[in-house]
């Protein structure tokens, strides 16, 4: 019985001492950061300062909503719009409201996309960005209605319409609401364009289903960060379809834009330069007017 009670007393004492380390550790769970590409180790400060490209395979991490927009415009120009809009139930789908709602308080955003005004080097222009954190940036209604104000927003101040795409698609739990947003935000481009206003479409890793099947895919000017996954359908389900192997790059930038469905693919570090470039170009042409 005495040695029975020693060893019960052992074994209270060493998962005692197993657990004080852990309480005690000294090193955040986020102090460092693995590259999924090239499974290099890095501190997690090093990657947010060089945007969050991998310093040693450049592959580009997902960013924040507010990362890009801090990244992308002018120091404290950008105004949000419609931050007041709250998704729905329409379809009582189990847990939905909760889901959001938990989102909603991990990423500090009220929906999968960011949009507002600011300027662009000077230039003043109008944006959305989407955040694959928020429902892996998926549409449903409050989605696609905050896109379409942006561009209405953009044709009446007359200024370019920019945004940055990073969505798994519509939004199965708004079923078919999800999917009229493709044709609202579409519509929306169009009035855009026939006021002679620019439009350019950044896509960003992934970018599909039916966002990359409407505005995605209209810019003016389309542009992509390297290797980003961007496509309809799944390569499993294409396969399946066709009846056929795919290539090892198929559904990449770079295979769009080997095949005429990109303009072009610029890294991170360049995006905001080129960008700026382009919209000042535009400006000088006179097309927009402004």
């Amino acid at each position: 019985m005495a040695i029975k009670n020693l060893l019960t007393i052992n074994r209270k004492k060493t998962k005692g001492a197993l657990a004080n380390p852990k309480k005690e550790s000294s090193f955040p769970a986020d102090l460092m950061t693995k590259c999924p590409s090239c499974r290099k180790i890095f501190l997690t400060k090093e990657v947010e300062t060089n945007l969050k490209v991998c310093p040693n395979c450049d592959h580009h991490f997902k960013m924040t909503a507010w990362e890009r927009i801090d990244s992308f415009l002018d120091p404290e120009t950008f105004t949000p719009f419609d931050e007041h809009l709250r998704t729905t139930n329409p379809l009582n789908f189990p847990s939905y409201i909760e889901k959001v709602e938990a989102d909603m308080k991990k990423t500090g955003l009220s929906e999968a996309v960011l949009t507002g005004s600011g300027t662009l080097k000077g230039e003043k222009v109008v944006v959305a960005v989407m955040d694959s954190h928020f429902r892996m940036g998926s549409m449903g209604s409050v989605v696609g209605e905050k896109i379409t104000r942006a561009i209405e927003k953009a044709t009446e101040m007359q200024v370019p319409f920019i945004i940055f795409t990073a969505s798994g698609g519509a939004r199965m739990q708004e079923g078919v609401i999800s999917l009229m947003q493709m044709a609202k935000t579409s519509v929306a481009l169009k009035r855009h364009s026939e006021e002679g206003l620019l439009f350019i479409s950044i896509m960003t890793d992934p970018t599909t289903g039916g966002v990359s099947a409407s505005f995605a895919s209209l810019g003016d000017i389309n542009i992509a960060e390297p290797k980003a996954l961007i496509g309809f359908a799944g390569r499993r389900v294409i396969e399946q379809t066709v009846r056929e192997k795919l290539p090892d790059d198929f559904q990449t930038a770079e295979f769009l834009l080997a095949h005429g469905q990109l303009d072009a693919i610029f890294h991170r570090k360049e995006m905001r330069d080129k960008v700026a470039t382009i919209v000042k170009l535009h400006k000088r042409g006179g097309v927009s007017g402004v």
